[in-house]
């Protein structure tokens, strides 16, 4: 273990910053055929809900220029199957603690989930996924508007009293920097950004969309560049730490990613692509920092703003 790559999320410290993003990992033992997993910082658990969720109807995946669009619908097995059956399973392979991530379609749901997470020994982190409709206030997305993420935030933080509490912003919003603050304000420990952006693909031959949904999370390589905005603009903005994420596919991009205000990064959609990617990339970072003549990565968290 190279001491050098080590960083703080808030009073917890991170072997290094490469964190397998939620959905694109499983429950993270899957992945100990690959390699030893407890090299990873941590990682970002598959999201779960309150009920089991079977997820959307098929074709849910379309390929893209540097990137795909999924529409899985947060397909899992249910808050108390993950708790007694899948953290017990990662627990057996994996010695650290998780990025429990949560998801609900009410603040009631929010709140149930993140407080069962709150008791769990594996859980380090809870990420409340708020890109989810809000069924009770006719689907708008919980995490486009400042005042209901503010409302999903505090719920959550007023029963959690063990664990750190992260949101997860979406990053189909005008003004992300303004659901960032209204996170903050309502007692957020910290911040993952950004959730996958909106897109859709079309079959040639039929004219029809290729995901049944129309629509799905467009992740990649090709959206890099709007997640550095916009950790950037919500790093200016608040005092609690960013989880970077969106397009890191390389050592490269976690330097840059760090640059823009994150202290620690997840991969998402690479690891559909290359398994072995984490892995790559926590052993080229030593060698790129000697390049950049960078010392340690927790003194370049926010560079591009001195």
């Amino acid at each position: 273990m190279d001491e050098r790559l080590k960083v703080k999320l808030g009073n917890w410290e991170l072997d290094n910053p490469i964190i397998p993003a939620s959905g694109t990992y499983g429950f993270g033992y899957e992945f100990c055929e690959f390699y030893d997993i407890n090299i990873l910082g941590s990682i970002a658990t598959k999201g779960t809900t309150l009920e089991p969720r079977f997820g959307n109807p098929t074709p849910r995946i379309a390929e893209c220029t540097s990137g795909m669009i999924n529409s899985v619908g947060l397909q899992n097995p249910g808050l108390d199957e993950v708790i007694n059956v899948e953290f017990k399973k990662l627990a057996e392979v994996f010695h650290k603690k998780v990025v429990a991530n949560v998801s609900g379609f009410s603040i009631e749901e929010y709140v149930e989930c993140a407080k069962r997470m709150d008791a769990c020994d594996i859980v380090g982190i809870i990420e409340v996924n708020i890109s989810c409709p809000n069924v009770k206030h006719g689907g708008m997305s919980f995490g486009t508007d400042p005042k209901a993420a503010y409302e999903v935030t505090k719920a959550v933080k007023d029963v959690v009293k063990n664990k750190p509490v992260y949101i997860k912003l979406s990053p189909n919003v005008t003004d992300i920097v303004a659901i960032a603050k209204a996170c903050e304000e309502a007692g957020a420990d910290g911040i993952s950004m950004i959730n996958t952006l909106l897109g859709s693909r079309f079959d040639l031959k039929t004219g029809k969309p290729i995901i049944a949904n129309v629509m799905g999370g467009f992740s990649g390589p090709a959206i890099l560049p709007v997640a550095l905005r916009m950790v950037y603009q919500v790093y200016k903005a608040v005092n609690i730490p960013i989880i970077g994420i969106g397009g890191i596919s390389k050592a490269e991009d976690v330097i840059e990613m760090m640059y823009a205000g994150a202290t620690a990064v997840q991969i998402g959609a690479e690891n559909c692509r290359n398994p072995y990617v984490c892995k790559e990339i926590i052993e080229r970072l030593p060698q790129l920092m000697d390049e950049l003549k960078i010392n340690t990565l927790q003194e370049i968290i926010g560079r591009a703003h001195v």
